[in-house]
């Protein structure tokens, strides 16, 4: 296990007992009362925390908030599906927006993270999108933009991106649900963490085997 999973699981477990520890000492909100305030808005409630989570994929913002917001107003189920779907919008349309963008405009946007997003996703296609959306190898924004000019074709960016981004979904979307519980917030820092280490360990095996794709035209969907 490389050191730097074990610095970032280290931190998530540092944040959730220091989490916990507030909680205790500070109260924690009414999280019924708050749930009760969205029910209230109708369908109006979800289709706003929706519109909103997908238009702030598009910019720098700490999607696991916004997440585990999700699952204190809405539920472990209702947060985390409204959370994969504003964060898999907003992945598609930065993946357009990225090839209108042109490669210079996107790699001073991602602050030349470009030459890392290409050597990761053009070569392995699908099992990297996967991998890299499980384990932020490279920020959320970065591999959004970045994919769209980079070979991997657009059908396993939006399937991988579906499919990478749901565990952490659900994780965080438990850390919101369940967070008055010290037990419930345990149990998803504990996904949370076995999320990463597993992750990174596909990253690490993916990386030290030659590619299964060969390099395609990003123009392909």
């Amino acid at each position: 296990m490389g050191r730097a999973v074990l610095v970032k699981a280290g931190a998530l477990v540092l944040i959730l007992v220091a989490a916990v520890g507030l909680a205790l000492v500070l109260g924690t909100p009414d999280i019924a009362a708050m749930r009760s305030r969205v029910a209230a808005a109708g369908p109006a409630g979800p289709i706003l925390f929706f519109a909103l989570y997908a238009t702030l994929a598009l910019i720098p913002c700490p999607k696991a908030l916004l997440t585990a917001a999700g699952g204190a107003l809405f539920g472990l189920w209702a947060g985390a599906a409204l959370s994969l779907a504003g964060a898999l919008v907003g992945a598609l349309i930065s993946f357009g927006v990225g090839r209108l963008l042109g490669r210079e405009a996107v790699d001073r946007l991602i602050r030349g993270r470009m030459a890392r997003v290409d050597t990761l996703l053009a070569d392995h296609g699908l099992s990297a999108v996967l991998i890299v959306r499980l384990v932020p190898l490279v920020p959320f924004l970065a591999i959004n933009y970045a994919s769209g000019l980079s070979g991997v074709r657009f059908r396993h960016y939006a399937v991988g991106s579906a499919l990478g981004m749901a565990p952490g979904s659900l994780a965080y979307a438990a850390l919101g649900a369940y967070g008055t519980n010290p037990w419930g917030l345990a149990a998803a820092g504990s996904a949370l963490v076995v999320l990463i280490v597993g992750g990174s360990w596909g990253a690490r095996r993916l990386n030290s085997r030659p590619g299964d794709h060969s390099t395609e035209d990003p123009s392909h969907a």
